[in-house]
C-alpha cells in the first residue's frame, strides 16, 4: 500500500483520533482536580471567615494558592480540551471524507436455494 492509499490514511487518522481521545480524557481528570482545588481553597477561606479556623498567614496563603491556582489550571486546561476537541472533529471529518471517496463495490446478495 502506498502512502496515498486511503485505507492507510484512514488507519492513521483512527490512530490519531484514539490518541487525542486519551488526551481529552486526561484533560477531564485535570479539570476535576482543578475544581477540587478551587472548592478546597474557597472552603478554607470560608472556614476562616466563619471563625472555624484561626486566621494566620500560612492558611491564607494556602487558601489563595488553591483557589487561584485552581482557576488558572481550570482555564488553561479548558482551552487545551477545546483545542483537542477541535482536532478530533477535524480528524473525524477527514476520515469521513476519505471513506466517502472510496469506491465501494456492492456484493450481490446470494441466491437462496431451497431443497
Amino acid at each position: 500500500m502506498s502512502a496515498d492509499d486511503p485505507h492507510e490514511q484512514i488507519a492513521r487518522l483512527e490512530t490519531e483520533i484514539e490518541a487525542l481521545s486519551e488526551s481529552a480524557a486526561h484533560c477531564a481528570k485535570i479539570a476535576i482536580g482543578a475544581r477540587i482545588a478551587i472548592g478546597a481553597g474557597c472552603a478554607l477561606f470560608a472556614a476562616m471567615m466563619l471563625g472555624l479556623l484561626q486566621v494566620d498567614g500560612l492558611r491564607l496563603l494556602i487558601a489563595a494558592i488553591l483557589a487561584m491556582g485552581g482557576v488558572v489550571l481550570y482555564g488553561s486546561n479548558r482551552t487545551t480540551a477545546q483545542q483537542i476537541a477541535a482536532r478530533i472533529a477535524n480528524a473525524e471529518r477527514l476520515r469521513a471524507d476519505l471513506i466517502g471517496d472510496i469506491e465501494l463495490t456492492l456484493v450481490p446478495e446470494p441466491r437462496r436455494v431451497l431443497h
